[in-house]
């Protein structure tokens, strides 16, 4: 098994609900079975479900056993042929287990909504061709950090009232922690304030080792955007975060509470193997399912200290050392003192290493070769510092000549030797030139290599056929960021194109002609393993938040729901979307955060500064602003927003200033809210979309100081409004 997979069997199940049953038949065409509440694959016709970009590659994978070309045939939202040519066969494509042939339309680069792919007789399912498709994406993706926050409020007026919910893990009871958290048995005598940080994936448990991963990827988001000179998608405000508006970029700021914990976990001064990083913090055993953050009334508990550990903390502050310094310099400051006392520590103890026995309440995460962790951390140190204690680490590790460092199945929170070679190819450091064009030719290498084994699918997957394994989809994502480095480092297009085509894979040009990312295309996954987003459990609970990708096709089947529905299906098949299936349906913070990163890089536009930043992208308006009551100090207003633009927009936020001193108090049918004359309304969970010529409407009440005129001018999602 690649050295990538999560171990097996972490996830303890709990059988419920209707489960898959049944194989579809499609002219004679063995698909993928119906998953409990998503979509079987109703047609033969497999494209990204969310769209293609206007000068992107566009191209569909259709199941059928004919052996000659067909034709294929573009159809515009009113049903007029725009585009057609003929279909190249491929025949066996042995991940997916079907015989497949590709169409292949790049060349129209009209733009429009509705637009429906037909081959054979077969169509699509509709979808978008438009230069701000991934605008939408780009915010949910990176607001999946928010939601999964641990030791905060998470509040209504940001995620909507299905997924508000009171902090977890304060020691309120009947939580137990995370502010004092003892140790197990053996491994300390003290307690640790480690609150704060994100929950893993779809249970309670903070694991360091993919924390740091996760959190360097969506640091480097910000790192590449700036470099592309597109750093404004990712600023201030542009997140659905609570710290918008403090100066700060937002993705930063969702990345210091995750950085924050990380540097909680670091074993204090004084204490035996100081400056180490405990590996985990999780319950003493697997709790049930459905269940919030507050409500966890398990003990938690600090699992010994790993080297493995340690340098992600030493990575990880490093790089924030270099990137928060223009923001808050004490902060970079506290971060690279970390990371200095994390790399003396692990170069003391380099050989403790996570026991893969230690499994009971949360993941193992075991990982037995450090040396890749010490070659990534070196190279943050030295890209922080420059000094040449860590160039010589850099240039003495045998990683970094290696021709293994970037693996046939991509890096990963066990396999970081490419990390250091990803930081060393992009960030100025005094290592001599020729150093530097070898490191960067491993970076386009390593992308030629993805390139080719998509061009041998007929799926365009960067994974070997036995590289579907747990949290595959994750794998997709990361060697997506290799190849859209290798673009940055050549300027040569075939890397930005294959990094869009893995966004076709995740968006439903599958075997199973699924979207894997929840909310986002017509036939999404929307029962991913989770505690407390588990509406198939509970039907007053939420599904997952817009924007979180599954793990994906995990040929292993490592839970009972996979072996028992599953069996014998081709490794790019072996999905279900059932909440217990947590081999292949769990969420993960490692998972997102390359998706969050793609969904940058794909939404960037070269026209401009990347759009709107990560809210969705403005749009055509007109408001209607009628106070429907008012008395002597108060009032009612009635507010109807339209979009009278051409394209949907999924999620809005509708801002004016009063200009009198109004104050709102309530409001029905949106999230209100109000800091000086500044108004904020945001959509509700069921008229969140908008589609051309769609209105919503909505009431406040406020007060006023005897007199009440009417806001003279309107945004929505920051565009003018007439």
């Amino acid at each position: 098994m690649p050295r990538t997979t999560a171990p097996p069997l972490r996830r303890l199940p709990r059988l419920s609900a209707a489960l898959l049953t049944g194989t579809l038949l499609l002219g004679g065409l063995a698909v993928a079975p119906a998953a409990s509440g998503a979509t079987a694959a109703t047609t033969a016709v497999r494209v990204n479900q969310v769209g293609y970009l206007p000068d992107g590659p566009k191209r569909a994978t259709v199941v059928t056993t004919a052996t000659q070309a067909l034709s294929w045939q573009l159809r515009n939202a009113a049903g007029t042929v725009v585009a057609s040519g003929p279909t190249v066969p491929r025949g066996a494509d042995a991940p997916s287990g079907q015989s497949v042939q590709v169409a292949d339309f790049s060349s129209y680069q009209g733009t429009g909504t509705g637009y429906v792919l037909s081959v054979d007789g077969s169509g699509s399912v509709p979808f978008d061709i438009r230069a701000d498709l991934y605008d939408a994406l780009r915010s949910d993706a990176m607001a999946f950090f928010h939601h999964q926050r641990s030791g905060i409020a998470i509040d209504a007026s940001l995620v909507g009232a299905a997924y508000a919910r009171p902090a977890g893990h304060l020691g309120v009871s009947p939580n137990k922690g995370d502010v004092s958290v003892p140790c197990q048995a053996t491994v300390c005598d003290y307690t640790q304030d480690v609150r704060g940080g994100w929950y893993d994936a779809g249970d309670h448990g903070k694991y360091v080792v993919n924390g740091g991963l996760s959190t360097w990827l969506v640091v480097n988001s910000f790192e590449r955007a700036g470099r592309a000179g597109k750093g404004a998608a990712l600023g201030d405000s542009t997140l659905r975060v609570p710290e918008r508006g403090n100066g700060v970029p937002d993705v930063l700021d969702e990345a210091r509470w995750e950085l924050d914990f990380l540097m909680r976990m670091q074993v204090p001064a004084g204490k035996p193997y100081a400056g180490m990083a405990f590996h985990k913090v999780h319950d003493a055993a697997w709790t049930g399912m459905p269940l919030r953050p507050d409500q966890d009334a398990q003990p938690r508990e600090l699992h010994r200290p790993s080297t493995a550990a340690t340098l992600n903390l030493a990575a990880a502050a490093a790089q924030c050392a270099r990137v928060y310094r223009p923001y808050d310099s004490a902060y970079a400051d506290r971060c690279l003192s970390a990371a200095r006392r994390a790399w003396t520590a692990a170069q003391a103890n380099p050989a403790m290493y996570a026991p893969s026995s230690d499994s009971t309440g949360g993941g193992a995460y075991e990982d037995a070769r450090v040396t890749d962790e010490f070659y990534w951390a070196a190279a943050e140190l030295y890209a922080a510092t420059g000094e040449s204690a860590y160039r010589d680490a850099v240039t003495s590790s045998s990683w970094h000549t290696s021709a293994d460092a970037f693996s046939p199945y991509g890096f990963g929170w066990a396999d970081t030797a490419a990390l250091g070679r990803l930081v060393l190819a992009t960030v100025p450091t005094g290592l001599p030139a020729s150093d530097v064009a070898r490191v960067r030719a491993s970076v386009t290498a390593a992308a030629d290599g993805y390139l080719s084994r998509m061009a041998a699918q007929g799926y365009a997957v960067p994974v070997p056929a036995d590289g579907y394994f747990w949290g595959s989809n994750g794998e997709v994502a990361n060697d997506a960021v290799v190849m859209a480095v290798a673009g940055e480092l050549t300027g040569d297009a075939r890397y930005r194109a294959g990094a869009l085509e893995t966004m076709d894979y995740l968006l439903g040009r599958n075997a199973l002609g699924l979207s894997y990312v929840t909310g986002h295309g017509e036939s999404a996954a929307q029962n991913q393993h989770h505690r407390f987003w588990a509406h198939q459990l509970d039907a007053s609970l939420p599904h997952p938040p817009a924007g979180s990708l599954a793990g994906g096709p995990n040929s292993g089947l490592q839970d009972p729901i996979a072996a028992q529905r599953l069996a014998g299906c081709a490794p790019a098949a072996c999905y279900i979307d059932h909440i217990d299936s947590y081999s292949t349906n769990e969420v993960a913070v490692n998972w997102n955060a390359p998706l969050a990163w793609l969904a940058a890089y794909a939404a960037e536009r070269a026209s401009d500064d990347g759009g709107s930043g990560g809210e969705p992208p403005a749009s055509a308006c007109a408001v209607t602003y009628t106070v429907t009551n008012s008395w002597n100090t108060g009032f009612t207003a009635n507010v109807t927003v339209e979009n009278t633009g051409r394209t949907a927009v999924d999620g809005w936020q509708l801002t004016w200033a009063y200009p009198d001193g109004q104050r709102v108090t309530s409001a029905w049918n949106a999230t209100v809210t109000q800091s000086g004359t500044a108004v904020g309304a945001r959509n509700t969970d069921w008229n969140r979309t908008l589609a051309p010529g769609a209105k919503a409407s909505f009431r406040v009440q406020g007060t006023h100081n005897g007199t009440n005129p009417a806001p003279d001018s309107f945004s929505l999602n920051a565009g003018a409004c007439s």
